[in-house]
């Protein structure tokens, strides 16, 4: 996200308040958008799993796994087609690379020089299965070689290693229209799901492993060799603290969404000629659906 420059576009999978959040979209909206609120970056209609921001570029997260993919790969398309050096990032997790959209998608990216960048969150678990139990190739970035798309994989939890990689093949899809798969390496210490407690498929001692490179622990470090008093550090864990409290206020504060507006967006300005036909008994006028109770319903 530190890479993105303003005029690039982001598009994401579900489970993004992080991606919004360094989008630039505002904490209170973001948490607004949680509680279904009016106030939110989707004015309440998203929720958690369909945060977005358009005037952020940010064209949102999907709940569906890797149908943000054909979407990313049509922005990049525009991009291209409309001669501008911009980039497109879109994240997914290591499950999505077995779904059809993602070779769909790479194929196109790769046949037409499309300029975007495919960043794979590998969390080592899609849901309760091991990427190497699910994956014939789990060195997911070697994938991109099939269709001739650069591809290489960097340490996740490394944040100067993830904006390296990041500066350098956005840079490259927006000056030489030229997509690339980066797989960064990460791990989850919690279940997929509030019904997964996550220790079915791996032990306690595994996940303590991997608690040992966490990433904001190696980063506090590193700043702290810098010259950073852990006084220093810890208030900015306690103006974090403070922003989230307040926007929890916020959201609390914003109107509930007006039952009227329930319908609001889903169909263009000017089409409710073209939906009319679409009424309960169209072809001869009825507007109500009625049931015979001789018939059932």
């Amino acid at each position: 996200m530190h890479a993105l420059a303003e005029e690039d576009l982001l598009i994401t999978g579900y489970r993004s308040h992080g991606f919004a959040l360094a989008r630039g979209v505002p904490p209170e909206a973001v948490m607004a958008e949680l509680f279904g609120k009016v106030d939110g970056c989707a004015h309440g209609r998203g929720g958690s799993m369909h945060v977005l921001d358009p005037s952020r570029g940010y064209y949102g997260g999907w709940g569906i796994v890797a149908g943000q993919l054909p979407i990313a790969t049509g922005l990049a398309l525009a991009l291209r087609r409309q001669g501008k050096d911009q980039a497109v990032l879109c994240e997914l997790g290591d499950g999505a690379v077995n779904m059809g959209a993602w070779h769909e998608s790479l194929n196109l990216a790769g046949l037409w020089n499309l300029p975007v960048v495919f960043l794979v969150v590998n969390n080592r678990y899609g849901m309760g299965t091991a990427v190497e139990r699910a994956s014939a190739e789990p060195d997911l970035y070697k994938r991109a070689a099939a269709y001739r798309i650069h591809g290489e994989r960097v340490d996740g939890d490394d944040l100067d290693t993830m904006i390296e990689a990041a500066d350098r093949l956005l840079t490259i899809a927006r000056t030489e229209h030229r997509p690339a798969v980066l797989e960064a390496i990460t791990y989850r210490y919690r279940g997929h799901s509030v019904a997964d407690a996550g220790l079915a498929y791996r032990t306690k001692d595994e996940i303590a492993e991997h608690q040992k490179a966490d990433p904001i622990t190696r980063e506090r470090a590193k700043l702290r060799d810098a010259g950073l008093t852990d006084d220093q550090l810890d208030a900015i864990d306690a103006h974090a603290d403070e922003r989230v409290a307040a926007a929890v206020q916020a959201a609390l504060d914003s109107p509930e969404p007006s039952v009227d507006r329930l319908a609001y967006g889903m169909h263009a300005l000017g089409s409710a000629e073209q939906f009319a036909r679409m009424r309960p008994g169209s072809p001869f006028g009825e507007e109500a659906l009625t049931f015979d109770a001789g018939l059932g319903a």
